[in-house]
């Protein structure tokens, strides 16, 4: 008796418990906060107070399968790119999750921001990050099938460019007046996989610039003082540069093949870098490539330091940058 009257208790306690949930207002879902850029590396002390780390400490990493960088002449920082989740090397990245992420990396290598886009994911979307480049006071990032464009004070997302064509844009380069050129590398055993270099206005209406050969698993992809685009090549060590028409007017020839990383400085010096074989060419103009550094692992998209006059590379799954000071050299 006492049992039945234990349960008829527990079942009144349950229904009673049911009813009031039942009548409670549904939780409202989480409203989208504001995006916000990450802060230069600190921490609150005992105090209550927020404390920037001091300059008698370094610190490094903050990578993770860096793929490209770019330099911020007025902060005096190197941008990089991040994937922040493992990606297969062979495939274009899947579409989700939504965690790539930008660093902020001082001229000697230490950390200045170790998240810096990406350290929260409201009103951000940025999932696999590969080449980078800089222009009026905007970054530019390829991701995915998207050129994806940040205001470079503040870190805020602009505009996203959907380039429907691509399947894994990689290098890119950027005209002064906001013209973007974008590289499909492809894949030379899948037909689908185009070998191309797609052209985006400022407005965003995509096309394509150059498609197939000469083209050999095009790159990286930069833009001359003249205004033309140069693109290096994995498949061969051609350096082609064309003109705004997509008209081929020179080829010429780094020390190796399997090239990712371009830089084009002012005086028309050319720098390449081999993911390959881990070699950096220099090419001045109307001269014969020569190599000016090698053995680095995974050598990618590297970006030029026009302050401290150094390459910087990223090392892709090593999760490093490459410093190379070129010594008053250009």
């Amino acid at each position: 008796m006492r049992t039945k009257t234990v349960l008829a208790s527990t079942l009144a306690t349950l229904l009673t418990a049911g009813a009031a949930f039942a009548q409670a207002p549904a939780q409202q879902p989480a409203q989208p906060q504001p995006f916000r850029a990450g802060t230069p590396l600190s921490q609150t002390n005992e105090a209550g107070q927020l404390k920037t780390m001091s300059s008698n400490v370094k610190v490094y990493g903050s990578f993770h399968f860096a793929e490209s960088c770019t330099f911020d002449p007025d902060r005096n920082v190197i941008v990089a790119m991040n994937a922040a989740n493992p990606r297969d090397m062979g495939s274009p990245p899947p579409l989700t999750p939504n965690d790539g992420f930008a660093s902020l990396i001082n001229p000697d290598g230490s950390v200045h921001t170790s998240k810096w886009i990406g350290v929260t994911r409201d009103g951000l979307t940025l999932v696999h990050p590969l080449g980078s480049a800089i222009q009026g006071g905007t970054l530019y990032v390829n991701d995915g099938n998207y050129i994806r464009t940040f205001d470079l004070k503040t870190g805020a997302p602009k505009q996203s460019f959907e380039v429907k064509e691509a399947l894994n844009l990689n290098g890119i380069g950027v005209a002064r007046d906001g013209t973007m050129y974008a590289s499909n590398t492809g894949n030379a055993t899948q037909p689908e996989n185009k070998q191309r270099i797609y052209k985006v206005t400022p407005a965003g209406v995509s096309s394509v610039f150059i498609d197939g050969a000469p083209l050999n698993l095009p790159n990286g992809v930069a833009v001359d003082p003249q205004g033309n685009v140069v693109v290096v090549n994995i498949g061969s060590n051609d350096v082609q540069t064309f003109d705004t028409t997509g008209k081929l007017v020179k080829t010429e020839h780094a020390k190796e093949a399997g090239n990712d990383g371009l830089v084009v400085l002012p005086d028309g010096t050319k720098y390449v870098s081999s993911v390959r074989f881990g070699s950096v060419s220099k090419i001045a103009p109307g001269k014969e490539a020569e190599v000016i550094a090698e053995g680095i692992p995974s050598a990618a998209s590297m970006c030029y330091d026009s302050k401290q006059n150094q390459l910087v590379i990223p090392m892709n799954p090593n999760n490093a940058l490459a410093f190379i000071p070129l010594n008053g050299r250009r």
